[in-house]
């Protein structure tokens, strides 16, 4: 190298030597700046970066009432029968069962028979209402039956099985004390704590024998049904009709007798239900499912115009195929069928009908006197 080029490299290293503290001063000039525009010390900054490198300080820890709600424990919710979380999963099996369409109708007209026989029943202005038609295993209803109740197990004679009717008991004092005379427009004196009487539970058992007459009727228009009172139990112990874990339609109806009334709970296991199962899957009063009147007609009537051939066997004999390969034209073959004997009719290999030979207007013609059935088991 010459001088004059060993000069220039030490004079542009002097110069890279000197730029950089003035870079370095620039740079942090710059992120003081942006932490004052953003209010953010360096120290905030520093914690920032320390979060970002997956620091303890990010982590967040539920508290009790965020756990109870993820897991569909929430106070909040008493009484209420939407379920969320974890447990919707667990009771997901509460809306698996198939829905009855028709149970709704028939529930339906019974809010109107009753608000008519109650009426006629206590003498004083009752409105029934429905409240919700749902399913339920019996097992969970049965311990969520408010106490106390009386639960009236009544029979469905044409079907063979059971169902249970709970009355609660504000809706027990209202119909004790209108029955018994009480004053319109009072609310009924509760008396906690104490069995029912046995005037008490007579009156109540009357009202439910009319109650049980109109489920009945609601249900005469799909198939005609009797609801026979069984026993009356104030302990659900003493009501059990099925198991616990099996599903059972719930419907909640409202009886308002002015300002007084309470709460009726019809409960009819499927089991009970499963005779009339096909009848209440209908969306309508009369439904036939896959079925066409105005077809099932027309193909009727076009069936009566079908031209159908019948042949008409005189007689049948068997001889060896030598034989027929003999025959020539004027070969004479004699039957065994004699000539009062009856002729049968045949529809391809399906015999039909049975008569005698005759001639009408110089033609043979046979008279049908008798219907051949076919027999169980043959191939049509």
């Amino acid at each position: 190298m010459s001088d004059t080029e060993s000069e220039e490299l030490k004079e542009m290293s002097e110069e890279a030597t000197t730029a950089t503290p003035e870079r370095d001063s620039v740079a942090a000039d710059d992120s003081d700046a942006i932490a004052d525009e953003d209010g953010m010390s360096e120290d905030d900054l520093d914690a920032l970066f320390d979060e970002d490198d997956g620091g303890d300080s990010s982590a967040r820890i539920l508290n009790q009432d965020e756990i109870d709600s993820l897991l569909g424990f929430d106070d909040d919710l008493d009484g209420v029968d939407e379920q969320s979380g974890v447990m919707a999963l667990v009771n997901s099996a509460l809306v698996n069962y198939e829905r009855l369409p028709m149970l709704d109708i028939v529930f339906d007209r019974l809010v109107r028979l009753m608000s008519t026989s109650l009426r006629n029943l206590t003498s004083d202005n009752v409105e029934v209402s429905l409240d919700q038609v749902s399913t339920v295993r019996f097992g969970d209803y049965m311990n969520s039956i408010p106490l106390p109740a009386l639960l009236s197990v009544f029979k469905a004679e044409e079907w063979d099985n059971n169902g249970l009717m709970v009355v609660d008991s504000a809706l027990i004092y209202s119909t004790v004390d209108v029955l018994l005379g009480g004053r319109k427009g009072s609310s009924a004196i509760r008396i906690e704590g104490r069995p029912y009487t046995t005037i008490e539970t007579k009156l109540v058992e009357r009202m439910i024998q009319v109650m049980l007459s109109d489920l009945s009727s609601a249900f005469d228009p799909l198939s005609p049904v009797s609801f026979a009172a069984d026993r009356t139990e104030t302990n659900p112990r003493f009501a059990t009709i099925t198991q616990g874990g099996n599903a059972c339609v719930l419907a909640r109806l409202r009886v308002d007798m002015g300002e007084r009334g309470g709460r009726v709970e019809i409960l009819l296991p499927y089991s009970t239900l499963e005779p009339i199962r096909e009848l209440l899957l209908q969306m309508f009063m009369g439904e036939k499912f896959g079925r066409d009147s105005i077809w099932e007609t027309h193909l009727t009537a076009e069936l009566y115009k079908t031209e159908v051939q019948l042949q008409a066997i005189l007689d049948e004999i068997s001889m060896p195929l030598g034989e027929m390969l003999e025959w020539k034209v004027g070969t004479r073959i004699m039957l065994n069928a004699k000539p009062d004997e009856e002729v049968e009719l045949r529809c391809g290999d399906f015999p039909m009908f049975r008569g005698p030979v005759g001639q009408k207007q110089e033609r043979l013609a046979v008279r049908i006197e008798k219907y051949l059935e076919q027999e169980k088991g043959e191939k049509s």
